[in-house]
C-alpha cells in the first residue's frame, strides 16, 4: 500500500508546517504529496513552491476543478510542473459542485461527464504535442469561431515541449457514471468516502469503463487513490467522536441541501435516514445535533481507526478490496513517521 499526504488547501492562511510536513513524507517513503483547490488557494503553485525542496514524491493536485482553467491552460500548468519536478506530477482532475461552479467561476455545472470527457481529450493533445490542438466541442471549442469571435483563431501547439507526453491524469468521482469515466479514460480514480465494504460495486463501476473501447487502462496498472483518515490510538471511541463533526460538515453542509454529492455517497452506502436527517439539522444551525446523529459506523466506514495491529490489518483490508494509495493528512512530522511505520509494517 502506497501513501499519499494530503495537504488539501488553505484556510484563513498558509499552513506554517507545510515544509516539514513534506520533508517528513519523503524521508519516510510516501509516494506522493497532493495539494488540493476549493475557492481560495489554488493546487499548482503550493506544489511549485514547496515542492522544490524535494527529489523523490510524486506532486499531485487533489484536485484541480475544471472549471477553473481551460484545458490548455491546465495542460500548460501541468507540463510546466513537470518539467520543474523532473517529471514527478499526477494531474489529479475534478468538477467540483454547482455551488462553487456557478457562484465562484460563473459557469454553468451541466453535463459534468461530457465536459470532463472534452476536458480530458484536450489536456492530452497538448500533452502529446502531435499536432495543433482543435476541439468541435460543444464545452471547449477550438479555435472559438462563436458569437463575438473575430474569426481570427488558429490551432496552435504549445510552444514548450512536454517533458512527458503521459503526465498520469486522475480523476475525483463519487457516482457510478463519474467512476466508470474515470476507468475509460483517466490512469487513476480518486476516491472519497471509499469503504471497502461495497468494493465489488466501485469494481463494477471500474469494470465497466475499463471495458470500452479504447480504454486506456486495465484494472492491473490503474490507480485507486483513497482518501482515508488512518489514527494511530488506543482510544478508539474517543478517536471516532472527534471525527463526527467533520462527517457532519460534509454530509450536511458541503453542497445544497437538494444536491450533495457526499451526501449521495453515504446514502449509497444505505445511510438514507441518518443523512436526512443530519442535513435537516446541519442547516437549521443545529451544528452539533447533526454531529451526535451520526453513527460510530459512518465515520469507521471511511477510515482506519485503532491501534497498530488494528490499522495494519485494515489497511491490508483496503489493499485487499482493490486500493493503491492511501490518501492522509498529518498534523507534523511526528505523525507522518508514525503512519508511515504502522502502515508499511
Amino acid at each position: 500500500m502506497k501513501l499519499g499526504l494530503q495537504l488539501g488547501y488553505w484556510g484563513a492562511q498558509p499552513p506554517a508546517n507545510a515544509p516539514e510536513l513534506i520533508e517528513a513524507a519523503e524521508g519516510a517513503g510516501f509516494d506522493a504529496v497532493f495539494a488540493a483547490e476549493s475557492w481560495g488557494s489554488d493546487a499548482f503553485t503550493p506544489l511549485a513552491w514547496w515542492g522544490s525542496r524535494t527529489e523523490n514524491v510524486r506532486l499531485g493536485t487533489s484536485v484541480v476543478q475544471i472549471s477553473a482553467r481551460t484545458p490548455t491552460s491546465c495542460a500548460m500548468h501541468a507540463l510546466t510542473l513537470d518539467h520543474l519536478n523532473g517529471g514527478r506530477t499526477i494531474l489529479g482532475l475534478g468538477v467540483s459542485g454547482p455551488q462553487v461552479v456557478e457562484g465562484w467561476y460563473g459557469q454553468p455545472f451541466e453535463k459534468p461527464l461530457a465536459r470532463t470527457r472534452e476536458y480530458v481529450s484536450i489536456v492530452r493533445q497538448v500533452l502529446a504535442r502531435e499536432a495543433p490542438v482543435t476541439s468541435p466541442g460543444p464545452h471547449y471549442p477550438l479555435p472559438y469561431a462563436g458569437p463575438g469571435s473575430s474569426g481570427l483563431g488558429k490551432p496552435l501547439k504549445p510552444i514548450t515541449h512536454p517533458l512527458r507526453a503521459d503526465i498520469p491524469i486522475w480523476l475525483g468521482a463519487e457516482g457510478p457514471k463519474n467512476v466508470a469515466l474515470a476507468g475509460e479514460i483517466a490512469d487513476g480514480w480518486l476516491a472519497i468516502y471509499y469503504t471497502p465494504r461495497l468494493a465489488p460495486m466501485y469494481n463494477k463501476w471500474l469494470d465497466e469503463g475499463f471495458a470500452r473501447a479504447g480504454a486506456r487502462r486495465s484494472r492491473e496498472d490503474f490507480e485507486v487513490a483513497a482518501t482515508c483518515q488512518v489514527i494511530v490510538t488506543d482510544d478508539r471511541a474517543a478517536a471516532i467522536a472527534a471525527l463526527k463533526p467533520m462527517t457532519a460538515l460534509y454530509v450536511g453542509g458541503m453542497g445544497a441541501p437538494e444536491l450533495n454529492f457526499h451526501a449521495q455517497v453515504y446514502k449509497r452506502m444505505g445511510y438514507e435516514k441518518e443523512v436526512d436527517e443530519i442535513g435537516r439539522l446541519f442547516m437549521s444551525g443545529r451544528k452539533d445535533e447533526a454531529a451526535a446523529v451520526v453513527p460510530d459506523e459512518m465515520v469507521t466506514e471511511t477510515m482506519i481507526i485503532g491501534n497498530v495491529d488494528e490499522v495494519r490489518a485494515d489497511v491490508k483490508r483496503w489493499e485487499e478490496a482493490g486500493v493503491t494509495m492511501l490518501l492522509v493528512t498529518c498534523r507534523d512530522a511526528d505523525h507522518v513517521r508514525e503512519l508511515a511505520a504502522a502502515v508499511g509494517g
